[in-house]
C-alpha cells in the first residue's frame, strides 16, 4: 500500500517564488501541493475547505501578514504544522516564530535538499530553525572605535572579521545565511568607506590597523 503523500500549501506573495517552489516540489514523490495563497486572507480562506499537513508560510504578505496568519492556524488548526519563509536573517524574527508556534523557520535562498529535509522533518514533529553561527570573535559586539569614523554597519565591521580569516565571499554567505549578491555589496560598501581600490589594499588595513 502507498504511503500518504504530504500535503502541502504555499503562501506567499511573490508568483516567481511560488512557481520556483512549485517546480521544485512537483517531481518528489512523497509531496502534494494542495493549494497556493497570495495573501495571509486567501490563506485563512483555503483552510476554511482544505487542510494541509503542512504549511508554507512568508512571513511578509498584504493585508494580513505572515505572524498573524500564523497564530490563527494555532489557533483554530492546531495540528497544520508550520513553516515560515523569510529573506530575513534576524534572530527576533526567528524567536518570534517559535514564540507564536511556528514548527520551522527557512531562508528563501534555501538549497533544495534542506527545505526538502525540513519539510519532512517538520511533519514528523521534528522543528528545524536556523543555527546561530558561532561568532568569528565572542566579544565582537559593537563596532571597533577605530572603524566608526568610516560610518561602517556593525554587519560591514562583522565581514571584515570574516575577510581577516580569509573567508571567501560564498563561504561568508553561508555562514551568515545571506546571499552572495548582499555580501558582495557589503564588500564594495566597505571599500568605497575605506577609500581603498582592491582587495590587497584590504588586506594591508585590517594588518596595519590590527582589526
Amino acid at each position: 500500500m502507498a504511503a500518504e503523500k504530504l500535503s502541502v500549501i504555499i503562501a506567499d506573495d511573490h508568483t516567481l517564488f511560488i512557481n520556483g517552489l512549485c517546480m521544485l516540489l512537483q517531481n518528489e514523490a512523497d509531496i502534494e501541493i494542495m493549494n497556493i495563497a497570495a495573501n495571509g486572507k486567501e490563506v485563512l480562506s483555503l483552510l476554511h475547505t482544505h487542510t494541509p499537513d503542512l504549511l508554507l508560510l512568508d512571513i511578509n504578505m498584504p493585508g494580513i501578514n505572515g505572524f498573524e496568519v500564523l497564530k490563527k492556524v494555532k489557533d483554530y488548526y492546531p495540528k497544520i504544522k508550520v513553516i515560515m519563509l523569510s529573506t530575513y536573517n534576524e534572530d527576533h524574527l526567528i524567536e518570534k516564530a517559535k514564540a507564536t508556534g511556528a514548527n520551522g523557520y527557512l531562508f528563501k535562498n534555501v538549497e533544495k535538499d534542506e527545505l526538502l529535509k525540513a519539510m519532512r522533518a517538520v511533519a514528523e514533529g521534528q522543528s528545524c530553525f536556523p543555527h546561530k553561527p558561532a561568532a568569528v570573535n565572542s566579544t565582537f559586539n559593537e563596532v571597533d572605535p577605530f572603524l566608526k569614523q568610516f560610518q561602517l554597519t556593525k554587519r560591514e565591521a562583522e565581514l571584515l572579521q570574516f575577510i581577516k580569516q580569509d573567508f571567501t565571499n560564498q563561504q561568508m554567505a553561508d555562514h551568515l545565511h545571506l546571499s552572495i549578491y548582499t555580501v558582495e555589496t557589503h564588500r564594495k560598501n566597505i571599500m568605497q568607506k575605506l577609500n581603498l581600490k582592491n582587495p590587497v589594499e584590504l588586506s594591508k588595513f585590517i594588518i596595519q590597523y590590527n582589526l
